[in-house]
């Protein structure tokens, strides 16, 4: 059962503290190790931080075996009540840069505000200066960090990790997202509009649309994270890129399907095919945005392709 912070003796106050850097370290490691294949730079401003830590560890171990002898009782974080809850490092590192520096500010924060508590807990002298110096030590990590964001990570290595960073947020994100989003949009076109121009009905066209833009994300979730598992290609976990690309199947055959919510056929259809060509444009835009494709070039690819399938509905669906 976690104790809570005002019942720890001294000793024990030490021993956590001891516990809480060698922790931080780990993690600033974790954080460096994971960031080194693409962030370099930045990694290596987590391995300065990561030495820091060892350093506020080693002056804590020195002043417990001042005080208590050598043996350092095991008392963690989650053994004291009032602690953060923090998210694993395998989950916050796939996040980027923006969310491990957010992770690193939260860490140092509630670190400070230990040692600022801890102080006005304890009576022995020495102890209390040490743990008043890792406070103000806390408190000028942030000062620390950016004076080695600015040594090591110059303009030019932010434009290469700001580079690589949009590099694997199109391969991680956009091509899965965007694959599903024209899968969605162009290969449900021919069901839906054979649908509607078989049947002239709004609800059979409705039902038909909503069975392939779902059973097309399913499809295209377990293609996409079946494909590899990012270890060679770099394209990121695949249960993430499954989930991106199946969703986004299944929004872009959404679209202009729920037209056929509208009981009149016509209206329905003139709606749809209005929707049908601002997907198309928004696909032609992401193309542009992400991939560095034209605009003209990418409409034209991805017109061309939604007309003909919209075609070949209509004229299976009328025969």
């Amino acid at each position: 059962m976690a104790k809570n912070f005002k019942d720890l003796s001294e000793q024990e106050i030490l021993a956590l503290a001891i516990s809480l850097e060698g922790t931080d370290a780990r993690i600033y490691a974790d954080f460096a190790a994971g960031l080194k294949a693409h962030y370099p730079a930045t990694a290596q401003v987590f391995e300065e931080m990561e030495a820091e830590e060892d350093e506020h560890r080693r002056k804590l171990i020195e002043e417990y075996g001042h005080r208590f002898g050598e043996h350092i009782p095991l008392i963690r974080r989650e053994d004291v009540k009032g602690f953060v809850h923090r998210k694993p490092v395998w989950l916050t590192r796939p996040l980027g840069l923006k969310a491990v520096r957010r992770q690193a500010e939260i860490m140092e924060t509630e670190t400070r505000r230990f040692y600022e508590r801890a102080a006005n807990r304890v009576s022995d002298v020495s102890t209390r200066k040490l743990l008043g110096d890792l406070a103000e030590a806390e408190r000028k990590h942030v000062t620390l960090a950016e004076n080695l964001q600015h040594e090591y990570v110059t303009p030019e290595v932010q434009a290469q990790e700001e580079k690589a960073h949009r590099r694997l947020f199109v391969l991680q994100i956009v091509q899965p997202g965007l694959a599903g989003l024209m899968d969605g949009s162009v290969s449900t076109l021919a069901p839906v509009f054979a649908a509607a121009f078989a049947t002239h009905s709004s609800h059979a066209a409705f039902v038909v649309g909503l069975a392939a833009c779902i059973g097309a994300g399913i499809s295209m979730a377990f293609a996409e994270a079946a494909s590899d598992d990012g270890s060679l290609t770099g394209r990121g976990k695949p249960l993430l890129r499954g989930f991106v690309c199946g969703l986004m199947t299944t929004a872009g055959g959404i679209g202009h399907t729920l037209p056929y919510l509208i009981p009149n056929f016509r209206t329905a259809t003139a709606i749809a095919v209005v929707v049908v060509a601002i997907e198309l444009l928004v696909i032609s835009w992401i193309r542009k945005r992400y991939m560095d494709t034209p605009f003209l070039r990418a409409a034209f690819q991805v017109i061309v392709g939604g007309v003909l399938v919209f075609l070949v509905g209509i004229w299976i669906g009328s025969s």
